[in-house]
């Protein structure tokens, strides 16, 4: 099965940006959608942003205009640029197949503080 390891988060003041990665132990990703969710203390788990295997993107409302989603399909990762963050952003973030996903990976934390 599909292995995730997500990378890139940190502390990092309002305003301020990071730039997340998903790397994939397969190739397998290239085929299906994959999606970032993030999980903040005390609440579930929810979406975040998705790409499908051509491209095209979406995002949950809130961080529209702020988060990007991208692919490397040659290098099996998925990326996650995120800017203008607020404290709200904070969360343990996952990337995933979306829909049915696969097993979880230890997840990358954001913590957006002054």
């Amino acid at each position: 099965q599909v292995q995730f390891v997500e990378s890139g988060g940190g502390l990092v003041q309002p305003g301020g940006s990071l730039r997340l990665s998903c790397a994939a132990s397969t190739n397998e990703i290239r085929f299906v959608t994959i999606a970032w969710y993030r999980q903040a203390p005390g609440k579930q788990r929810e979406w975040v942003a998705s790409i499908t295997r051509s491209g095209q993107t979406d995002y949950e409302d809130s961080v529209k205009g702020r988060f990007i989603i991208s692919r490397d399909t040659a290098k099996n990762t998925v990326y996650l640029q995120m800017k203008t963050l607020e404290p709200e952003d904070t969360a343990v973030y996952y990337c995933n197949k979306f829909g049915s996903p696969w097993r979880w990976g230890q997840g990358t934390q954001v913590t957006v503080s002054s």
